[in-house]
């Protein structure tokens, strides 16, 4: 019987350690990755859960889901059937039609093939019918679409693309994905919820436009936003001439109805991403956001048009016609800085006394009251 050659045993013991080390250090390798990706999935977890918004919600879920799962693509596809996803979204800022990474569907139509009717997450290859949710022409090879359900219902999906074909397939193990979908689907029912109670409560229940509370909230938002840019804004104030006399001749059903159509022409008038609201009374009040005197004269001139053209037939078939008076005023970032919640009222006091102007010269016409300037004593104040 042969012996064993002692340095053979030793190189095949140091050569199995070699191998062990190796498995070790990926071993702690990908310990060290998993807590990486731990750290940011938690942090992603907190994020999503002290969010208000659904505009905060749609942006960071996109945006950080991307960042914290390194991954090429993410989409979000959320069942709009009612429309209300897109106007929230319009009302604070974010047009969804210029964002491609969200999807909205009419219906869950589209989603209940993928899922089946026990809404199971999809892990594998980007196939054919699962190219509608990932709009743009990326070298997807593999994909993980999450469905987002609560009660019951699919209130749509998160989905993930990958460049990298084994990224995503059946038997991986799902942990951090199962628990994010479940995050999202509760984020996503409470912020609907939030969304809509908070319009309810911001909302002029007879012209259906925001009333003052809400135009005062914004009015701070939109300022702020035209300093960053450096865009102007431009605030009017809409007034219905002889409103008293509507009220008066034809009673309060017809003056609420007055109301209401007119409320709704100007809003036609509008852009998205513009802010109008009901502020009492017979009395409209509009954000024009980027528009400077020339822009806002050109709208609120064209508001007064409609209106003057405008034939409202009540409930008893008489036909009404109604005229508007318009103020407007601009705020320049350029040329004001730094405004004041002083400085906000006196700007709304620019287009206020515009509109007054434009009453006194004879109603239904449109009157500016200019670019707003701090007054020279304020600015005194201000430096001192």
């Amino acid at each position: 019987m042969d012996e064993a050659d002692p340095i053979a045993e030793i190189d095949q013991l140091q050569t199995e350690i070699c191998v062990l080390e190796s498995h070790l250090d990926r071993l702690l390798a990908r310990i060290r990755q998993n807590e990486e990706v731990l750290r940011r999935f938690q942090s992603l977890e907190t994020q999503l859960l002290g969010l208000n918004s659904l505009r905060e919600l749609v942006e960071h879920v996109l945006e950080d889901t991307r960042t914290v799962f390194e991954l090429e693509c993410v989409t979000l596809a959320l069942v709009d059937a009612k429309g209300k996803i897109k106007q929230f979204l319009q009302e604070d800022g974010l047009a969804s039609d210029n964002l491609k990474e969200l999807i909205l569907l009419p219906t869950a139509s589209s989603l209940q093939p993928i899922f089946g009717k026990a809404f199971r997450a999809y892990l594998g290859a980007v196939g054919a019918r699962h190219r509608a949710l990932f709009p743009e022409p990326m070298n997807l090879k593999s994909c993980a679409l999450l469905p987002l359900v609560r009660r019951g219902e699919l209130l749509g999906a998160l989905n993930l693309g990958s460049a990298d074909g084994s990224r995503f397939g059946l038997g991986m193990a799902t942990d951090f994905l199962d628990r994010l979908r479940q995050i999202l689907a509760v984020c996503l029912e409470n912020t609907l919820n939030f969304e809509l109670l908070r319009r309810t409560s911001l909302i002029d229940p007879l012209t259906g436009v925001n009333n003052r509370r809400f135009f005062e909230q914004r009015l701070g938002e939109e300022i702020d936003r035209a300093a960053r840019t450096g865009e102007p804004l431009a605030c009017l104030f809409l007034d219905i001439d002889h409103f008293k006399r509507i009220n008066d001749t034809y009673g309060h059903p017809t003056g609420d109805l007055v109301l209401a159509e007119v409320a709704s022409q100007i809003r036609a008038q509008l852009r998205s991403q513009d802010v109008l609201a009901r502020y009492g009374g017979e009395e409209f009040v509009a954000l024009l956001s980027g528009a400077d005197e020339k822009r806002a004269q050109e709208v609120a001139e064209r508001i007064r048009r409609r209106i003057e053209a405008l034939k409202i037939t009540d409930h008893n078939h008489r036909v009404i016609s109604v005229t508007l008076s318009i103020g407007l005023a601009e705020y320049n970032p350029n040329q004001v800085t730094a405004m004041t919640e002083i400085d906000q009222q006196r700007f709304l006091e620019l287009a206020d006394q515009a509109l007054y102007v434009a009453k006194r010269n004879g109603r239904n016409q449109v009157a500016s009251g200019g670019v707003y300037l701090r007054p020279p004593e304020a600015q005194a104040a201000q430096r001192a």
